[in-house]
């Protein structure tokens, strides 16, 4: 089951995304599937085919967004928070070897592994809710248990002032 906590910038961004779709990309596929149908046979016209299918997959999309839009909590960190793993917060961490690695809890429509970006509701961040600088956790993965350090917490990107 998915959490439905977002953070303010990844609301925006599928409000964007939602945005973009019913008034900008929608319209323009219509445009297309009504100029393609008015060439007259639609069983071999590729365009009128693939301008339909796409406007399913905006629609499905569109519906998907709207409903999950709908469903969602933003969060906002508050001044409490400092100095305690909560969401929105980006952690910096030491496994056993030394390497330190950098993560953001987010929920599970913003989690991108590309920026260190991980799921509320991943083992990883289920560990870390309410540690403190200093705390151990300990993680099952697949290649069995890993034990990292809390080195620091903020609540704003690590390179927005380093």
């Amino acid at each position: 089951m998915k959490s439905n906590y977002i953070t303010r910038e990844g609301w925006e961004q599928l409000d964007r995304e939602l945005k973009y779709l019913w008034k900008e990309e929608r319209p323009i596929v219509t445009q297309a599937v009504s100029e393609a149908a008015a060439m007259g046979d639609r069983s071999e016209n590729a365009e009128y085919i693939y301008g339909k299918r796409r406007l399913r997959e905006i629609d499905r999309r569109v519906r998907f967004l709207t409903k999950r839009l709908e469903a969602l909590t933003v969060v906002e960190p508050s001044p409490q928070q400092e100095g305690r793993v909560f969401f929105g917060a980006w952690v910096k961490l030491e496994d056993d070897n030394g390497d330190a690695k950098i993560f953001r809890l987010v929920g599970p429509d913003e989690f991108d592994p590309a920026k260190k970006w991980i799921s509320i509701d991943s083992p990883v961040a289920r560990a870390l809710i309410g540690k403190y600088v200093d705390d151990e956790i300990i993680v099952q993965t697949p290649n069995g248990e890993a034990s990292y350090a809390v080195l620091e917490i903020r609540y704003r990107p690590f390179d927005s002032d380093e």
